[in-house]
């Protein structure tokens, strides 16, 4: 296993890493608006008491489907930024690769030339 496998590895493994993060981080922002706009809106509406009741009710029967729906929009949307994450560090890949390649030439040549003695002051 060569020492550029062993970075890629590593690198794929921060960046699942992440995604789990960042999912998880998404869901529960997404969660923690729906709650916050959904209690905001019922109490500072016009209503009396009984209907306000009703509202929380209802709003409280319709959160968990209002995450699950925000939750999976997050979901989606964290795939797509991965995807484009994985793009553009693949190309970066590609051109370290290639000046690596240029390195190693470059010091291969250098090492097969005899080297040079010094000139001698006289």
């Amino acid at each position: 296993m060569s020492i550029m496998d062993l970075i890629e590895k590593g690198k794929r493994s921060r960046q699942r890493k992440e995604r789990k993060k960042a999912l998880k981080t998404a869901a529960i922002g997404a969660a923690i608006g729906v709650t916050v706009g959904a209690a905001a809106g019922v109490l500072l509406a016009p209503k009396s008491g009984k209907e306000t009741r009703e509202d929380l009710a209802q709003a409280a029967k319709e959160l968990p489907d209002k995450a699950k729906v925000l939750a999976e929009k997050a979901k989606v949307k964290v795939e797509e930024v991965i995807e484009e994450v994985k793009e553009k560090v693949e190309v970066v890949l590609e051109e370290v690769k290639e000046k690596v390649a240029v390195v190693k030439v470059k010091a291969k040549a250098k090492a097969a030339k005899p080297a040079e003695a010094p000139e001698s002051p006289e």
